[in-house]
């Protein structure tokens, strides 16, 4: 895997020396926030990652690298570069043999990821079913990437820009176990409610660890999703967020926006029409994701060094 990956000297060392290592997605800093908030909250990530004991490893792509763990100039570059493409699956041979730069999606992480050895993957929200899907087919690659890529993701529920009911459905069908960290109710993104259940609730991270390392002993292929609701102080009234949701959505058919474009226009739209408070609550949700994920690549860690 040399051929094609750049782990960075911190990731280096702890991957030699079988520390716990958290990866962290790319698209939040080039696509899901505006500048300076996208540097200072990838920032943050890393340093919660840090605190707990774990490393940090923040992916993306850079003139045809992938590159496990950035720099400061890096980071930057990311975050400020007009030039980012946004990579998914279907994205990173063609991304990788032209030397492009590119910022990994929740699926393109998950495979960069897993392929240097990094199992617990911290995220904001995950892609799923679009509204209408029905008509559009369209279906975001990451659940097909939770159905066969063995990391698991520590995430706010998915985009609440979603069809939710169908997105759970779809994780059903393919055997992606939903767990909910200390919550029966699937998180949605901005709120902690969704009306829809979770699988299964776990009450702390060494449980989670527990169910993330039998399901790979047992030979199931594909990742498991860890639920962690948006802390109640910062989670968004959900009347409120719907009703921006709706604007958003119907802003974005308006102007026939669709495929990747889709969601970072609804974010940022969403982010307008609630001043920001959506911004304030997706950095929010994050940090809580990074804590909760640290914690859990450190027990599972423990698990594995125990075996």
């Amino acid at each position: 895997m040399n051929k094609f990956i750049d782990l960075s000297k911190e990731v280096k060392e702890a991957m030699e020396e079988r520390k716990p290592v958290v990866a962290l997605e790319s698209t939040i800093i080039s696509h899901g926030m505006p500048y300076p908030e996208n540097i200072e909250t990838a920032k943050t990530l890393e340093n919660i990652v840090r605190e707990h004991g774990a490393i940090p490893a923040t992916i993306a792509i850079i003139n045809g690298r992938i590159k496990i763990g950035l720099s400061e100039e890096e980071l930057e570059f990311m975050g400020t570069s007009k030039e980012i493409l946004k990579a998914s699956r279907r994205d990173l041979p063609v991304v990788l043999a032209k030397g492009l730069s590119a910022a990994t999606t929740v699926s393109a992480t998950m495979i960069c990821a897993n392929l240097a050895g990094i199992k617990v993957f911290v995220t904001g929200g995950i892609g799923g079913v679009h509204r209408g899907a029905e008509q559009t087919f369209d279906i975001s690659a990451d659940l097909q990437e939770l159905a066969n890529t063995d990391v698991a993701v520590v995430c706010a529920g998915a985009k609440a820009i979603l069809d939710l009911p169908r997105t759970l459905e779809y994780l059903e069908t393919f055997g992606v176990p939903v767990v909910g960290f200390k919550t029966w109710e699937f998180p949605a993104f901005y709120t902690r409610e969704s009306g829809l259940k979770v699988d299964y609730k776990v009450e702390d991270e060494i449980e989670a660890a527990k169910i993330i390392k039998t399901k790979w002993d047992l030979g199931l292929k594909g990742g498991i999703l860890i639920a962690n609701p948006i802390p109640e102080e910062y989670a968004l009234d959900k009347a409120y967020i719907d009703k921006a949701i709706e604007d958003a959505l119907y802003e974005a058919e308006k102007r026939n926006i669709k495929g990747k474009e889709i969601t970072p226009f609804l974010l940022d739209k969403i982010k307008d029409l609630t001043q920001g408070k959506s911004l304030k609550a997706n950095i929010e949700l994050v940090k809580n994701n990074a804590h909760v994920g640290a914690k859990i690549a450190i027990e599972l860690n423990k698990l594995y060094k125990e075996a």
